[in-house]
């Protein structure tokens, strides 16, 4: 895969040290962004692979509403999101290699118990312990990809390992049915702890520590509440935290509330898996077209205008929605349309998020996560619990994701879409 970089950018991708940046050799380019999508698909396998099966898990663990079968998700995500505020601090702390290993430890152990699990209330349990040390991988790409890149090129790193790693909800879905028809649903867990094993040997092997022991933080209150004032100081990203976690409800209502809707409101059955994947695909293809555009065009320019195109194309769902249920041609059209505007949005405003935060990337790496996962996951858990039989809640949850989003952003900017309204704190003009 092919990676053009800045000057400054391209010392630090090929093995010597930019002033400012790390350097991630001996992994080249092209492996340095095949390993961070490997990572960062390890979170969206744990949620995908599994839809097929959530009504196999309700049926056997006695679960009767079916909208409790979500809480598969939920539990999942809370783990992952509450696990952000540990990993951050402690890759500050101990450099970033040794808790990613450890996180990807954890993850295996959590989804070996899952296979296991007895009874609907163990495998909650063991849901949030693999989303606890699916944090790890979370954060520390992010503040991997930060020690090494800055600006748009960093951007545009984000954008392609995102487009590689939105591979796993294409191929998770029917990955899972697969595995249904081949054994039961505990399964789909022992491959998850298979791949988390596989990526562990990998990453133990070829990846550096990034993050020198004269850059290291420590753990003293004093000096943790000194880089959480940091974080919070910037006005920039605390609003792209808190944008991101809106527009992310949005993400997670659809991932709850699709196995409901497409196998069994539209009736797609075993096809469910076909339609998820081109979802994914959409969003797939936003990030690759985000990356090639982002350097010309600017973060803020592409996020915003996809903020409110995502606004206009729920709006005429929700529409559609309230005559009546929209003819099953007209809601994948409208759903794949919206979420590849998703694909133009994560990876600019976790890079505008993460733009002034140099200094503590880990630190602020965890609380962005932390924060946009909380919030997202609460906002999808209620879109999804909202399911009713009809795609009406989940047309107006998207509608207020896209326009809580944009709100957001307003405030953040100074009420400017499209450029920066001067609010970076760290010294340099804001980021496009």
């Amino acid at each position: 895969m092919a990676l053009h970089t800045s000057p400054v950018d391209r010392t630090a991708a090929t093995g010597a040290v930019a002033p400012g940046l790390a350097s991630h050799a001996p992994l080249g380019p092209g492996a340095f962004v095949a390993l961070c999508a490997a990572l960062m698909a390890m979170n969206a396998l744990a949620i995908d692979i599994m839809l097929p099966g959530l009504p196999h898990i309700a049926h056997e663990l006695g679960v009767d509403a079916p909208n409790e079968r979500q809480a598969v998700i939920t539990a999942y995500l809370l783990g992952f999101g509450f696990g952000q505020f540990l990993a951050g601090p402690l890759s500050d702390r101990f450099g970033r290699r040794t808790v990613l290993l450890v996180g990807l430890v954890m993850y295996a152990a959590g989804a070996g118990l899952c296979a296991l699990a007895p009874d609907f209330d163990l495998l909650l349990a063991a849901r949030a312990a693999q989303g606890l040390g699916a944090a790890a991988p979370r954060v520390i790409v992010t503040a991997v990809i930060r020690d090494c890149y800055a600006g748009r090129a960093m951007a545009r790193v984000t954008s392609l390992a995102m487009m590689t790693f939105m591979a796993a909800p294409v191929i998770a879905p029917t990955l899972g049915q697969v595995i249904l028809l081949l054994g039961p649903w505990r399964i789909i867990f022992a491959v998850l702890a298979l791949y988390a094993a596989l990526v562990l040997l990998y990453a133990g092997l070829r990846l550096p520590e990034t993050l020198p022991p004269e850059r290291r933080r420590t753990l003293r209150p004093s000096a943790l509440a000194r880089g959480v004032g940091s974080v919070l100081r910037s006005r920039q990203t605390v609003g792209y935290a808190l944008a991101s976690g809106v527009f992310f409800g949005a993400l997670f209502g659809f991932i709850g509330s699709a196995q409901q809707i497409m196998a069994e409101l539209y009736g797609l059955g075993p096809w469910f898996p076909i339609a998820f994947a081109g979802v994914a695909l959409a969003m797939a293809a936003s990030a690759f077209l985000n990356s090639r555009l982002v350097e010309r065009f600017g973060m803020r320019l592409l996020s915003h205008g996809a903020v409110l195109a995502f606004a206009a194309l729920s709006a005429v769902l929700a529409g559609l929605a309230l005559t009546g249920q929209p003819p099953v041609w007209a809601f994948m059209g409208l759903i794949c349309g919206a979420m590849m505007l998703v694909g133009m949005v994560f990876s600019n405003f976790n890079a505008l998020a993460m733009e002034p935060q140099g200094a503590v990337a880990g630190l602020a790496s965890s609380m962005i996560g932390g924060v946009t996962t909380l919030i997202g996951a609460s906002v999808g858990y209620g879109i999804g619990q909202a399911y009713d039989g009809t795609v009406l809640p989940l047309a107006l949850g998207y509608l207020f994701c896209g326009a809580g989003a944009a709100a957001v952003i307003l405030l953040t900017e100074g009420g400017m879409f499209g450029r920066g309204g001067g609010v970076a704190t760290s010294g340099r003009a804001p980021a496009e």
